[in-house]
């Protein structure tokens, strides 16, 4: 059965960091793309950061871009957001996300972490 559990969400004031992590178990980690996604209550699901399987690209929605670095570790099966110069509209659940390196591939998501800005 396949698992991606998240870990290091929290409340940070803003301009804080946090760096999300996210354990993947019962799948070929190293054979998947990693991202994370965020949602905000009454909202869409937005895309925030993705890592190739090769760990070799990375892209970020532009809201990020500058502030959040993904990176992952095949021998953890763990994949991170650090999160820097934090602003209050970061605030969601964010979402971790693995999606094999395939056309058509099996797709999976975590459960989610609360992340909290204050102004």
């Amino acid at each position: 059965q396949v698992q991606l559990v998240e870990s290091g969400g929290g409340l940070v004031q803003a301009g804080g960091s946090l760096r999300l992590s996210c354990a993947a178990s019962g799948l070929t980690f190293s054979a998947y793309h990693m991202g994370w996604f965020r949602q905000i209550l009454g909202k869409e699901r937005e895309f925030v950061a993705r890592i190739n399987w090769t760990a070799a690209m990375t892209y970020y929605a532009d809201s990020v871009k500058g502030r959040f670095t993904i990176s992952r570790d095949n021998t953890k099966k763990t994949v991170y957001l650090q999160m820097n110069s934090l602003k209050p509209e970061d605030t969601a659940v964010y979402y971790c996300n693995a999606r094999l390196n395939v056309v058509g591939g099996s797709e999976y998501w975590g459960q989610g972490t609360q992340v909290t800005v204050s102004s």
